[in-house]
């Protein structure tokens, strides 16, 4: 039997050769190797698309391979979302911990297989999610979370050099008296639990299960507060 090692190369080869085909059967082939979807998710899937990201910052991969990666992306995970959906998203789907999410991965960036994921789990866990899609302006993205009256605003960012997009958010939703409104997760392969402080947002999570989690508790937390202030 194969080392599950072998199979997350497998995997992360794919990706960074934007094979769809290989992506597809090397994602088979560790499911039914009985390897856990999350790590599928986590150290082949997204740890392909990392290392196409710094090569993209880094000139040695352009668009055309970064297109071929994302599609290899998608493809293996219509083979794996479905399995994580089962394991780790209907748990709490009756649970009061839901609210409205607006999703968005933030303008100068085109990465969405992160974001697509989390919004597709949040979803499962049943909450109210609106994905604006890829480089959203942050404006847009406020306007939107305040027409719905969202709970909370989740934004993605793979390239680092997009990330201080997040910043300017949460500094505009501050300028405007809105910060406490909005609950404001980030993310991305390069967005770190001490970045996200740094920013002032409310948290960020290494990957799709925890992100639901952390969703939960920032509801908890925002109807305690809004609880506190109307008594």
């Amino acid at each position: 039997m194969a080392d599950p090692q072998e199979f997350m190369e497998r995997i992360k080869q794919a990706i960074i050769d934007g094979d769809d085909h290989a992506s597809v059967q090397a994602a088979a082939d560790s499911l039914a190797g009985d390897i856990d979807p999350l790590t599928i998710l986590n150290e082949g899937l997204m740890a392909g698309a990392d290392i196409v990201g710094k090569r993209f910052e880094a000139g040695e991969y352009f668009l055309p391979e970064l297109m071929l990666a994302g599609r290899a992306l998608k493809a293996a995970m219509s083979v794996v979302e479905p399995v994580l959906q089962a394991k780790y998203g209907g748990d709490n789907e009756q649970s009061g911990d839901t609210g409205v999410v607006v999703m968005a991965t933030v303008q100068t960036d085109i990465h969405d297989i992160g974001k697509n994921i989390v919004a597709s789990m949040l979803t499962a866990s049943g909450f109210q999610v609106t994905d604006m899609g890829v480089n959203v302006p942050i404006k847009s993205i406020i306007e939107k979370a305040q027409e719905l009256n969202a709970n909370l605003i989740g934004l993605s960012a793979l390239l680092t050099t997009s990330m201080p997009f997040m910043r300017d958010l949460i500094n505009l939703l501050d300028a405007m008296g809105e910060r406490g409104r909005f609950k404001v997760m980030v993310g991305g392969a390069s967005v770190t639990p001490d970045f996200a402080q740094k920013i002032g947002a409310d948290g960020t999570a290494p990957n799709a299960v925890q992100a639901v989690q952390l969703a939960q508790r920032l509801i908890r937390e925002q109807r305690g507060e809004r609880k506190t202030e109307s008594a």
